[in-house]
């Protein structure tokens, strides 16, 4: 198979495999229901079921501008933006790990991505992530770290256990570097939830984002976990900074409409208080990500400038 047409499958079918992580978003919180019942996707308004024609992704958002074809009631943009991010990352993923000579690798990475995508726009909306993605990211991680041996070249761990005559990252060396960065993943946010729990004398860590890390582990090794809970913190702490921003400018904004004169002072007490509650699932994913393409570079921008 030509490059190319490696690339163009690839894009195609994380398209495909982005329109079922929607279905599988939109009906995660919704009871009894599942992503295998009811078999076909419905229009919310008038339950109108959609054609295979409806349910193009990307293309019939488009040509539908958006709206269902039956009650023209608005279909959230968030549909053809999951399934175009996900078709972006199984490209990239595809890139960086070598292209069609690399498929096994290429093939265990849009699994984690994929999973990574569910994880995130679950935890966005109900603040919980799915035990499908942490458990089951911690148990596939293993296996396929033993069937994929790739996927820890770059880890100290499994570098030193493999040896120089095993003329690259042994099998052996994979299990171990997944095992490691599993209870370093796993461990590392438990005990900052413990600690912080008895600090503050609340819940300082959701236990989903503890499970969550240590399925990163699993892919990551115990040295590319650390850097994706670092990487994780530094974009939850801006996204938390303007979060806060933002509900400032809504506080000061709502208190000119209605005429109140409100201190700067209690606005950014408001602020402060409504905008810490984020979702840390969807940093704790972009962090794994970003270290799953690219350790090497992303230690080297971090050492750059190191003495």
């Amino acid at each position: 198979m030509s490059p190319e047409l490696f690339y163009f499958w690839i894009a195609a079918a994380g398209l495909f495999v982005g329109s079922f992580l929607n279905v599988a978003i939109y009906r995660y919180p919704l009871e009894g229901v599942t992503v295998n019942d009811p078999k076909r996707s419905r229009c919310p308004k008038c339950e109108h079921r959609l054609a295979w024609y409806e349910n193009l992704p990307l293309l019939s958002w488009l040509i539908q501008l958006g709206r269902c074809r039956h009650c023209s009631v608005s279909i959230s943009w968030r549909y053809p933006f999951v399934e175009a991010l996900t078709s972006g990352l199984w490209v990239l993923a595809a890139w960086a790990s070598g292209g069609v000579d690399a498929w096994p690798l290429v093939l265990v990475q849009v699994l984690v991505f994929s999973g990574l995508v569910l994880a995130t726009f679950v935890d966005f909306d109900c603040m919980e992530i799915p035990d499908s993605v942490s458990i089951g990211g911690m148990v596939a991680g293993p296996l396929l770290s033993l069937l994929v041996p790739a996927l820890h070249d770059e880890s100290w761990i499994a570098i030193q256990l493999s040896g120089p005559e095993a003329g690259g990252v042994s099998r052996l060396g994979s299990l171990a570097a997944s095992l490691a960065g599993l209870a370093v993943g796993w461990g590392s946010l438990f005990s900052v939830g413990w600690f912080g729990a008895r600090a503050f004398g609340k819940e300082a860590m959701g236990f989903g984002d503890v499970k969550l890390l240590g399925a990163g582990g699993a892919f990551l090794g115990p040295g590319g976990v650390l850097l994706a809970l670092m990487l994780a913190s530094l974009l939850a702490s801006v996204a938390g900074l303007l979060n806060m921003g933002r509900f400032y400018w809504l506080v000061r904004s709502r208190a000119r409409r209605r005429g109140v004169a409100k201190p700067v002072w209690k606005a950014l007490h408001t602020a402060r208080i409504l905008g810490r509650y984020l979702p840390f699932g969807p940093y704790l994913a972009g962090g794994i990500g970003i270290v799953l393409l690219s350790w090497n570079d992303v230690m080297e921008l971090l050492l750059r400038n190191v003495p």
